[in-house]
């Protein structure tokens, strides 16, 4: 069965001893990940869920995380992993969406979760079930089942959860393999993303279904990662451009030994030309990808090769996938044209759950219309040129600008407001808001009505009040634009509000 449960029964055979997962140095063999999610699989059917029904998670990341992820799998139940950083009002968005039969939750989290109307169990109870007698439950999956709802935010502001199937995640980790055949059984990789999203939550099933062993951690600092990385001979790593340089800035790393690295990937803005060379004073290219969530993932990798002589180039698609520009009519842009990427592979989600507009308007004759913009040049490869969806990309996390302008909307005397993104030093990019009100609005009052409905990385750290209504489009919208371009150089001059 190609179900990400019969994969991972595999390896617990093949691989007994490996480390399917290093957690904050403790480690789980494959065949522990194997033993444990059956146990908790059959807990979970004892506690009433049936197949198809939703098991919501808000917790960082954990190996109690992990492994209750598989049960739910195996178990034939969808899991809804929810950011462990939103606040109650986005998380009760969330779950009235995906309507979840159970809510699990760690301490920090507890108590954003109770009392939205659904049973939450303490994440910690996984841990009860490490130890004990080996059973299996009696389920056949279906290879077309959902197994995961990844929430997403879009240009409505409003959360999106992407569906993906065993079929869908297990494709995309072997076609992955198709062109990084070093990157496979045994391979080591080390992982940062929150299990809350695609990065997170699609490494943890991709690399399980290659073997690898996925080595996480609870936070992640330049310097002690440097180590890691030596120390753990890490294999492949992935993350934005500003932790590269954050990493390749440390006094230690003219002298790491990271010639285990074989696969250094960025994603999120473009690798500059003295980054990479940076880094290849290491031995190492770093290479640019592209990808969302609708996707799977990474949608493209720019061939090494390649990435020597344009790093800010991110790939021409993968052995089964397809990239094609658009116009606004759908017709084929030419080489060097930008136009609407869209994207055709055998990974990509299944739709977006209970949301039959959205996916029509999303899935178009088998090709996913992705929202960016982009070019491909007369070799097919693909340059990112911007994001038609408007996400402010933080440390690696989706900000939906329409989603903060929202929350800044509701302060009283604000009239309009356009929210960009900034340059940020440490997170590459942070929220700026820019806003009129025909009378005097307190910042400080509004940051704190902001951090009351907005998860922390979304509340903006730049905000100005405008004298006079801010700029229009001819059809009398706000232009977003315009006001980029009004700011486009005075971000640096401007005070900090958080």
């Amino acid at each position: 069965m190609k179900t990400v449960s019969s994969v991972l029964s595999w390896w617990a055979r093949t691989l007994p001893e490996t480390p399917a997962i290093v957690f904050s140095g403790e480690p789980m063999a494959y065949a522990e990940y194997y033993a444990w999610s059956n146990r908790v699989a059959v807990w979970l059917r004892d506690k009433g869920l049936k197949p198809g029904e939703r098991v919501a998670v808000c917790a960082t990341n954990s190996l109690d995380y992990c492994v209750l992820a598989l049960g739910v799998i195996r178990a034939g139940g969808i899991v809804a992993p929810m950011n462990a950083r939103f606040t109650r009002p986005e998380l009760a968005e969330i779950v009235a969406g995906v309507t979840p039969r159970l809510i699990f939750a760690d301490a920090e989290c507890r108590a954003r979760v109770d009392d939205l109307g659904v049973p939450v169990f303490d994440l910690a109870q996984v841990q009860t079930l490490r130890k004990g007698a080996p059973v299996e439950i009696d389920l056949d999956l279906d290879p077309n089942w959902p197994i995961v709802i990844i929430s997403t935010s879009g240009s409505t502001a409003r959360p999106k959860g992407v569906v993906y199937t065993h079929t869908s995640m297990i494709d995309y980790a072997c076609e992955f393999q198709l062109q990084e055949p070093t990157i496979s059984k045994g391979a080591r990789v080390l992982a940062l993303a929150p299990l809350s999203t695609s990065a997170g939550f699609v490494q943890l099933i991709h690399y399980m279904v290659l073997g690898c062993s996925l080595y996480m951690e609870p936070a992640f600092e330049p310097k002690s990662g440097l180590e890691l990385l030596v120390r753990e001979k890490i294999n492949s790593f992935g993350g934005v451009p500003v932790l590269f340089e954050r990493i390749a800035a440390l006094e230690g790393f003219a002298a790491a030994d990271l010639s285990n690295l074989r696969l250094v990937t960025v994603g999120g803005s473009a690798v500059t030309r003295a980054l990479l060379a940076a880094w290849m004073t290491k031995g190492i290219v770093i290479r640019q990808i592209y990808g969302q969530t609708e996707c799977g993932g990474m949608g493209t990798i720019m061939p090494e090769d390649l990435a020597r002589e344009a790093p800010e180039k991110c790939g021409w698609g993968a052995p089964l996938t397809e990239l094609r520009t658009v116009r606004p009519d759908g017709s084929r842009c030419e080489p060097g044209e930008t136009g609407e990427i869209l994207m055709r592979n055998p990974g990509r989600m299944i739709g977006y759950w209970n949301n039959a507009s959205a996916t029509a308007e999303t899935l178009k004759d088998g090709w996913l219309h992705t929202g960016d913009l982009g070019v491909l040049d007369d070799r097919g490869l693909l340059t990112f040129v911007d994001r038609m969806k408007d996400i402010i990309i933080s440390g690696g996390l989706n900000i939906s600008a329409a989603e903060v302008e929202r929350a800044v909307g509701t302060y009283p005397g604000v009239e309009e407001v356009v929210v960009i993104a900034a340059p940020d030093p440490r997170f590459g990019e942070t929220p700026m808001a820019v806003l009129y009100g025909r009378d005097k609005i307190d910042v400080a009052a509004l940051i704190k009505h902001c951090n009351g409905c907005l998860a922390d990385y979304k509340v903006p750290r730049y905000v100005v009040v405008e004298p006079e209504p801010l700029p229009k489009l001819a059809t009398f919208k706000l232009s977003k634009p315009a006001v980029r371009a009004k700011y486009k150089d005075r971000i640096a001059e401007l005070p900090r509000v958080r």
